[in-house]
């Protein structure tokens, strides 16, 4: 089993930042690969970034250049810098990982951003 709790959403102007968080309640070394993944009202949830045990990163082509994702394993936690950010980046933010064949989900956290 894993818990993770999220951190940083908020009501933030549009080219501000925001840096989103995820902890772990266990040590990240084993995840096979850690991902945020957000959703708007009325549409799908989509991938936004994800990182594997490797250090491989991808993002989706809406989010390039412009959010970074990150992790440090010494604090369990894995990051979502997000910068420049749009009005259509308006969503509830939820961080996800793979492990041993399992996927565990935060409770998500909004970002909101105006115009």
């Amino acid at each position: 089993q894993v818990q993770l709790v999220e951190s940083g959403g908020g009501l933030v102007q549009a080219g501000g930042s925001l840096r989103l968080s995820c902890a772990a309640s266990r040590t990240i070394f084993t995840f096979n690969r850690m991902g945020w993944y957000r959703q708007a009202p009325g549409k799908q949830r989509e991938l936004v970034a994800a990182i594997t045990s490797s250090g491989s990163t991808n993002y989706a082509d809406s989010v390039k250049g412009r959010f970074s994702i990150s992790r440090d394993a010494a604090k369990n936690t894995m990051y979502l810098q997000m910068n420049s950010l749009k009005p259509e980046d308006t969503a509830v933010y939820t961080c996800n990982v793979f492990v041993m064949g399992y996927n565990y989900w935060g409770q998500g956290t909004q970002v909101t951003v105006s115009s």
